[in-house]
């Protein structure tokens, strides 16, 4: 049964969700323009992915040790120095548009995506404020805060292209200049998240009082803590690679929405609000996912979650129109949602508070090494075999987490 959410959970989590909001609008211009950005600095259309690919190297470059930094010193240092090398990412991203420079654009996209996946140790931050019971209905709540970049980041676009015509300056760069306020109002809405989490997860019992410390722990020591301890349980393997499947599905289906939509004549905002009806599915449903993962158990969302991004991949590949393409999008962003939430609350089960930061990062770690294996590929299928080549190859890997779960066993 849920607990009735204490007041101060229930504000520090609304602060991680809004602070959420205006720190995530850049991830869709990430994601929506980065193919284009890369396509204009470089002429090749089999460069495309390259975009998705840097967002990815910077997951796995940063995920685990900034999850070390954040178990060892708390969750809020972390994300302030995400958000710090967001904001230097963000101006360095305008700039490459500037200097016409794609080794620019690269340097300012890795810091750009460490940053933010940095300060993804909000994820982190909610699971240890919850009690197991509640971990998947904390992840919605978090994801839910995207929402509001949904709305924020069409309207950056659509008042940065009359400006854009007027000062003669880049449509694609000039949307990153005012990314700088949003990121530094979201790091002012955590400096009011008080105590830091960590201190929150390892004194559960003062903060909810009819909590009670399952009596069985399934971990090691935090001392002991590798990240083969992970790796070697065979049902946290399945929640990473469902993970990873779900992340690699939806990084080759974002080079494709892009693409295919400015081949088909449509603006820099049409892309936007396409790009918004993906995010859509990727966080509008979370909280009501995550209440499921909660109550159902993890692995009956994130397998139908997998298979959900499947379908999304078909019609985006395979269906000429672009209301299908946008539903295929929309899926894509449903599927990875559920995938995504059951996925981190399992091994967030799986961890003690001290440990938490490092399982979540491992479980991003390899999210990113998909993504840009994934993105890689994409760029070159494009060129070489077209479309239907990008959608066998994004719904192989949703399928790959079902073969290997056929071998596994069912997750306890």
């Amino acid at each position: 049964m849920s607990q009735k959410i204490p007041a101060l959970i229930k504000r520090n989590v609304t602060l991680f969700s809004i602070s959420q909001s205006f720190t995530g609008a850049g991830m869709q211009f990430s994601y929506g323009f980065g193919p284009l950005m890369v396509v204009a600095l470089t002429g090749s259309a089999g460069l495309a992915g390259l975009s998705v690919a840097l967002i990815g190297i910077s997951r796995f470059i940063v995920a685990y040790p900034m999850g070390k930094i954040t178990d060892a010193f708390g969750r809020k240092p972390g994300i302030f120095f995400g958000l710090c090398l967001a904001l230097v990412g963000t101006l360095t991203l305008g700039s490459a548009m500037v200097f016409q420079s794609i080794w620019i654009f690269v340097i300012g996209l890795l810091a750009f995506g460490m940053g933010m996946n940095g300060a993804q140790q909000m994820r982190v931050g909610a699971t240890d404020m919850f009690p197991p019971s509640m971990r998947g209905q904390a992840l919605g709540y978090i994801a839910l805060g995207s929402l509001g970049g949904l709305l924020l980041s069409p309207t950056l676009v659509f008042v940065a292209e009359p400006v854009a015509r007027h000062t003669g300056l880049d449509p694609l760069g000039l949307p990153w200049f005012f990314l700088p306020i949003l990121i530094v109002t979201g790091m002012i809405i955590v400096t009011f998240v008080k105590p830091d989490p960590k201190e929150i997860g390892m004194n559960l019992g003062a903060y909810w009082p009819d909590y009670k410390a399952p009596e069985k722990r399934t971990t090691i020591k935090p001392e002991d803590f590798t990240a083969m301890t992970l790796l070697r349980n065979p049902a946290t393997r399945l929640a990473i690679v469902s993970n990873c499947a779900a992340n690699g599905n939806m990084s080759i289906v974002m080079v494709l929405t892009s693409l295919v939509l400015v081949h088909h004549g449509h603006s820099l905002t049409a892309i936007a609000v396409s790009h918004m009806f993906h995010s859509v599915g990727m966080f509008a449903f979370t909280i009501p996912l995550g209440k499921l993962a909660d109550r159902i158990g993890r692995s009956k969302i994130m397998f139908p979650g997998v298979f959900i991004s499947l379908i999304g991949a078909a019609l985006v590949a395979f269906t000429p129109n672009m209301i299908t393409v946008t539903l295929g999008t929309f899926l894509v962003g449903v599927g990875w949602a559920a995938a995504n939430v059951a996925a981190t609350a399992f091994i967030a089960d799986q961890v003690t508070t001290t440990e938490r930061g490092r399982a979540i990062g491992l479980n991003d770690t390899f999210a990113g090494l998909t993504t840009v294996l994934a993105a890689v590929v994409t760029g070159p299928l494009i060129e070489w075999y077209g479309l239907p080549a990008t959608g066998a190859a994004a719904m192989l890997l949703a399928a790959l987490p079902f073969v290997m779960r056929a071998f596994t066993g069912p997750m306890r």
